[in-house]
């Protein structure tokens, strides 16, 4: 059995662990990987965009299946590419694809699917927007550029000022053809969580929820990244909220992709605000999240491998998922001047004895002279594990501790409202 991861960040690299212990004892790939990949897989230098030679390496080198990590491929097409050679893939389509591709699509759907979401209007010129925010006598809104953006593409606007000046933003050109349509929505309050499920395109395999962080400063201060930390499970949401979020978002929004012939198969995930009236969607992503895989995959008792075939071939029926009872804690390290900038080549110390109970995750190193190097805006996800909150935080900023490269820079507060009610 031979596996190909495609990706080079932390995700990719707990995807690659996870995949590689399985009893299926899979020979693993990754194009391109990462030095702490390539410690676990053979590395490949192709870029996550060239379809056409990632293909053509899976068909070479009789890849039995291919792992789709970043959203990019997946919404490029990769699957397609693919099948066109009769080659296995995990991920959905291109047309299934366009539901993280596109929020003016992910929330149309939605409405028509009748998933409970924030009410939104699209534009596809400033003015228009410009004019529809001096209507509005309620704040905060979300002002969303409407393709991806790597994470940086939102802005929680408490004021019509901070509304135009990031619909501004989005049509100045800097987030590319992402900007080129623009989404305003009303701003839900309550609490995040990130719901992964596995779909053959009929039947869902639930995974446990996780929290991430997605501003770059303590106490949600800032601007939004890719993801400052992530933990789980989350004490706080009830297991009929969990059942409420499968039946009123997940099953819908699949059942209405599939009215529209773009059936998805792969992993959805879904971004949710429970919210005083219940669960409501806030956005869907096409893959697995990054960082909340990270505190996932480690609590995966399941063979992940196995349970990818079978969503291949339709056989998800009846499966069930089994987790440790350890709770995961993800800290994100950063390099100076992320998320608007990053310093680069900057020499990483401490990674040379990981503590028990920890997981480092390489997601923008090189490797140089036989020393790690930055290579990126989130550098390092570092990942604790343990019976309580409290031990998997502990661990974690315990490792965070020994590790060092200049302008290091990371969050504080990952899990600790997680701890405080684990305590109640």
């Amino acid at each position: 059995m031979k596996v190909l991861v495609v990706g080079g960040g932390g995700r990719e690299h707990a995807l690659v662990e996870a995949l590689a212990t399985s009893p299926l004892q899979p020979e693993m790939h990754a194009a391109p990987g990462n030095p702490g990949i390539a410690r676990i897989a053979q590395t490949v230098d192709i870029p996550t965009d060239d379809l056409v030679a990632l293909r053509n390496y899976a068909k070479d080198n009789e890849i039995d299946l291919t792992v789709v990590g970043p959203e990019a491929p997946l919404i490029g097409g990769i699957a397609e590419c693919f099948w066109e050679e009769g080659l296995k893939i995990f991920g959905p389509s291109r047309a299934a694809a366009r539901i993280e591709g596109s929020k003016v699509f992910s929330k149309e759907l939605m409405r028509h699917a009748g998933v409970p979401s924030a009410d939104f209007e699209a534009f596809d010129r400033e003015e228009a927007a410009m004019a529809y925010l001096r209507t509005r006598t309620r704040y905060p809104v979300v002002v969303k550029a409407d393709g991806i953006a790597a994470g940086k593409g939102v802005t929680v606007a408490r004021t019509r000022e901070e509304a135009e000046g990031a619909v501004r933003e989005v049509f100045s050109g800097r987030f590319g053809a992402a900007g080129e349509r623009i989404v305003i929505e009303e701003a839900l309050e309550g609490r995040e969580a990130s719901i992964f499920v596995m779909t053959d395109g009929v039947n869902i395999l639930p995974f446990l929820p996780a929290q991430d962080y997605k501003r770059i400063y303590d106490g949600d201060e800032g601007p939004n990244t890719g993801g400052m930390g992530a933990y789980s499970p989350l004490m706080w949401m009830e297991p009929a909220t969990y059942a409420a979020t499968l039946e009123q978002i997940i099953r819908p929004t699949l059942r209405q992709l599939a009215l529209i012939g773009a059936s998805y198969t792969g992993l959805l995930y879904a971004g949710v605000m429970v919210t005083a009236d219940g669960p409501k969607a806030l956005e869907f992503n096409c893959r697995f999240g990054d960082p909340e895989t990270q505190v996932v995959l480690p609590r995966l008792e399941s063979d992940l491998l196995e349970l990818m075939l079978a969503t291949n071939e339709e056989d998800l029926a009846g499966r069930e998922v089994t987790w440790s009872a350890d709770k995961a804690v993800c800290v994100v390290l950063a390099s100076e001047g992320y998320p608007e900038t990053s310093s680069l080549g900057d020499e990483i110390t401490g990674l040379a004895d990981v503590p028990s109970g920890v997981y480092i995750y390489h997601a923008a190193t090189e490797e140089k002279d036989g020393a790690f190097h930055t290579a990126g805006g989130r550098v390092l996800n570092v990942v604790g594990t343990g019976s309580t909150v409290m031990e998997a935080r502990a661990r974690a900023y315990a490792a965070v501790e020994g590790i060092h490269f200049p302008g290091m820079q990371y969050r504080t507060d990952i899990a600790l409202e997680a701890m405080e009610l684990e305590e109640l």
